[in-house]
This record gives structure tokens, C-alpha cells and sequence, in this order.
């Protein structure tokens, strides 16, 4: 069951999430455009999977359709004697190429260049602690903040960053008739906290191909005789005896004093034994705990177990990207 504390945090980052966007698409910025505008400039540009069309203003023989090579020179443009570079430009830088070297054979040529068709881009993928993931096909500019609100907003398993890893040569620097692909691959690590705060530089607009993780903290289980028996999300240091509490404390039939915590170490398990009488008394110190961990607390008439028990791994249940349902942002 999700705590108070969890479904406020959520709530309040869907109400601002859902006011940062209404905000940025209706109110000029800092230097007076107006965030969507401002990034307008990389949606239009080509990228790779776009089906683009060149006209020749009354010139059928050199009109062409088609995509980009792997080094993003226009395919199959027969008729110019240079190829001509497409990737991360504009229609109309394009155009201006393309008429530079028909201008050898044409007088004067009049060239149309459109993108016709960018459903063969590649996909953003937003995973992880939301409760839709979801792959975007993306036909505007977006920002981080409103695809987490089209899958639901984050949950309770949330470590408190979102990672953005951005691949190389796919995406491009926008502002710019002669933009250039991003070479080599990014990873942004970026705080939700930050991005609550409306601080700009954690809410990047997101790419096409860029995968967005909403990490997951990782988990600790408390099991035997707690009220409770659950897992735990390790956001931050968590002791033995704030674990047992959040388990809904000791059971009727707790044993106390007989606790194994089960760990995992150099891929093997390692066995610790815990008095919580003597954690209360200060005799010994609070026992922290770290990820995987699982708190097996004794209980009467129950001898104490030797192996870890076998807990459902949630990793398991993740759906493959190629496999999550897809939104189209236009």
C-alpha cells in the first residue's frame, strides 16, 4: 500500500507538471520566444528514417523521393554530380543544394524539398518507475515533464533521478540551417526534485531515439513476523530497526531477538544475525542495511532459516522496448 507521503509527492508533481506545460506552451520566455518555438528548429529538420521528397518545379525527370544513406547523403539522387548531405539540415537548405547543382544542367531550377513522411524515426523509449512506460513517436517538440505525465507520472519505486541516454549520430543540435548530428553518445542524470523545482536545465526536450529511465530505488524485503511483510525502495540510508517500523512493526508471535538479514556478496549470500532488543538497549549499534537485502524476522515456533527464500524478482516483468505500446506526440 503506497504511504500518505508517496501519494501526495505524486499528486503534487502531477499538478506541476501538468502547470509547467500549460505555462511553456502559452507564455513567452526569458529572451521573449516562447519554449515550444524556440525548439521548434530540430523537429523540422531531416533526420534519419524520413521519407523526403524533391520537387523540380516543372521538371518531371528530376523529381526524386526517397531517404538517407547510413552517412546521411540523400539516396538515389542520380542526376547531381555531387551527393548532396541531407542529415539534421532543413528543407530549405536542402533545396538550395540541390538547385546549386542542378543550376550545371537547368536554368534557373525552382526545388521544393519536404519531409513527406517521419514515422520511420526511431522511437523515444520512457521506462522504469512510471506507471506506463511507453515508446513516443515524436512529431513536435517535447519535454521530459509532459511525457512522464502521458505515462502516468513516476511511482512509489522511484529512486529520485531520471537518466536520458541520447545516441549518437541520430539526434540533432537544433537552431540551425547547417545543424550537424550529436556525435558520440549522452547520458544526463537528472534529479525529480529539480525537476519539481522548475529548474530548466531538468526538463530537456527529448529526441527521437533518446531512452529515458526513471530509476528504480532498489529494493529491501522485510519478511517472518512483521505486521506487514513487504518490499522496501532504498532511496536513502535505511537502518534495521526503520525497515522492521515500516513493515507495520513486530508481529504478535515476532521473535526479536532471532532476525537473519540475508545479503547478497561477491555473488554469494552472506548471513547476519540481529538482536533488536539490544539495538533498542544501545548495547549494539543500529544494523544499516543495503540493497537486496532481506529481513527475515523470527517467529515462535519457527526455527530460523538457513537459506534466503525466493522472492519474485521484478525485474523479470519488464516489458522489452520493441514490446511497449506506442503514442504518437504531434
Amino acid at each position: 500500500m503506497k504511504t500518505t507521503f508517496t501519494k501526495s509527492l505524486t499528486l503534487i508533481f502531477l499538478i506541476y507538471l501538468l502547470a509547467f506545460y500549460r505555462i511553456a506552451a502559452q507564455n513567452a520566455d526569458s529572451d521573449g520566444h516562447s519554449l515550444r518555438s524556440e525548439t521548434a528548429a530540430e523537429t523540422d529538420l531531416v533526420h534519419f528514417g524520413d521519407l523526403i521528397d524533391v520537387d523540380v518545379v516543372g521538371s518531371l525527370d528530376f523529381d526524386w523521393r526517397g531517404e538517407l544513406t547510413p552517412e546521411g547523403f540523400l539516396k538515389g539522387v542520380e542526376k547531381s554530380q555531387d551527393p548532396i548531405y541531407a542529415m539534421c539540415r532543413s528543407e530549405a537548405a536542402i533545396a538550395a543544394d540541390i538547385a546549386k547543382e542542378y543550376g550545371k544542367i537547368l536554368r534557373d531550377p525552382n526545388v521544393v524539398v519536404k519531409i513527406i513522411d517521419r514515422s520511420g524515426r526511431p522511437a523515444a523509449i520512457l521506462d522504469g518507475a512510471v506507471k506506463s512506460p511507453h515508446r513516443f513517436r515524436i512529431k513536435r517538440p517535447v519535454f521530459l515533464n509532459e511525457l512522464v505525465v502521458m505515462s502516468g507520472g513516476i511511482t512509489d519505486t522511484a529512486s529520485g533521478e531520471v537518466r536520458v541516454y541520447r545516441p549518437g549520430n541520430i539526434s540533432c543540435v537544433s537552431g540551425s540551417d547547417t545543424a550537424a548530428p550529436e556525435a558520440g553518445s549522452q547520458t544526463l542524470t537528472i534529479q525529480i526534485s529539480d525537476l519539481l523545482r522548475g529548474k530548466k536545465d531538468a526538463n530537456p526536450q527529448i529526441q527521437s531515439g533518446d531512452i529515458v529511465s526513471v530509476l528504480e530505488a532498489f529494493p529491501i524485503y522485510v519478511i517472518g513476523g512483521v505486521n506487514s511483510p513487504k518490499q522496501l525502495s532504498s532511496r536513502a540510508r535505511t537502518t534495521l530497526t526503520a525497515a522492521v517500523s515500516s513493515a507495520g512493526g513486530l508481529a504478535h508471535d515476532a521473535e526479536e531477538s532471532d532476525i537473519t538479514i540475508f545479503r547478497r556478496a561477491n555473488g554469494d549470500v552472506r548471513t547476519i544475525r540481529a538482536d533488536l532488543k539490544k539495538i533498542e538497549s544501545k548495547a549494539v549499534p543500529d544494523i544499516e542495511l543495503k540493497p537486496y537485502d532481506i529481513v527475515d524476522v523470527g517467529q515462535r515456533g519457527r526455527g530460523p532459516k538457513r537459506f534466503p527464500p525466493v522472492l519474485e524478482n521484478g525485474e523479470n516483468s519488464r516489458q522489452n522496448a520493441e514490446n511497449l505500446p506506442l503514442k504518437v506526440v504531434d
